[in-house]
């Protein structure tokens, strides 16, 4: 899912896209060198990500869930459909900073499928029409701007829209599950306060990843908003 509208180079494009496709990179500068950098220490307590994952769950008394390797580079992520958690390599069996702040945060998206978090129900409600909204949408739009069609620019606004909508919930999904990790590593002991710092600084970085990607989705939509109305004027 995802996308930046359409391929149409435009001065709206280049006002309100471009920075945010800027601000999105320079993201994944500072989430991938942050990782990095706390992938190097270790905790006192020398659990594996996939242990403290394992006590987020059972702390929550979460069962039914798989945890599972997963290949890649921060590949992490919580399947709600299959009720699976998957862990790279560099989270499952390291203990390191950033291998526990990263495993406890998945481990909270599977605390929130649990207590039945409003934000990521509705998330997941919505996948099917954004997967359509983010594929369909900037093509049907860009054909209504060639064939000078403002009914199919319309339907191929409101399309981008549902997409556009996911990426804004995801983020109260996301900060819910990284405040939920880091109330639990604080509480449990498994962390120490100076520890608990560091973990912050990893989710701060990861979170903003999802911050620009939820910037560009509304910047590309305003644009196309914007492009709309000045058809209809013209």
């Amino acid at each position: 899912m995802g996308g930046y509208a359409f391929p149409y180079i435009d001065s709206y494009y280049i006002i309100l896209v471009i920075p945010t496709i800027l601000l999105s990179f320079l993201g994944q500068i500072w989430v991938k060198s942050t990782f990095n950098r706390y992938s190097k220490i270790k905790i006192q307590s020398s659990m594996l990500g996939v242990d403290v994952a394992k006590k987020v769950l059972d702390t929550a008394d979460v069962s039914n869930v798989n945890i599972e390797r997963t290949g890649g580079f921060l590949t992490d992520h919580f399947d709600p459909r299959r009720m699976v958690l998957r862990l790279s390599e560099a989270v499952y069996g390291s203990s390191s900073i950033s291998a526990a702040g990263v495993a406890a945060h998945e481990a909270g998206h599977a605390v929130q499928k649990k207590r039945k978090y409003i934000p990521l129900v509705l998330r997941s409600t919505l996948v099917p029409v954004a997967n359509i909204g983010s594929t369909v949408g900037p093509y049907l739009a860009l054909f209504g701007i060639i064939l000078s069609n403002k009914y199919f620019l319309k339907a191929g606004i409101v399309l981008f829209a549902a997409s556009v909508l996911f990426y804004i919930i995801t983020l109260p999904v996301e900060f819910n599950a990284s405040r939920r990790a880091l109330r639990f590593l604080r509480e449990s002991g498994i962390l120490e306060s100076s520890e608990i710092r560091k973990v912050r600084k990893v989710l701060t970085a990861a979170a903003f990843t999802y911050v620009a990607a939820a910037l560009t989705q509304l910047a590309s939509l305003v644009r196309l908003i914007l492009i709309a109305k000045s058809r209809d004027r013209s």
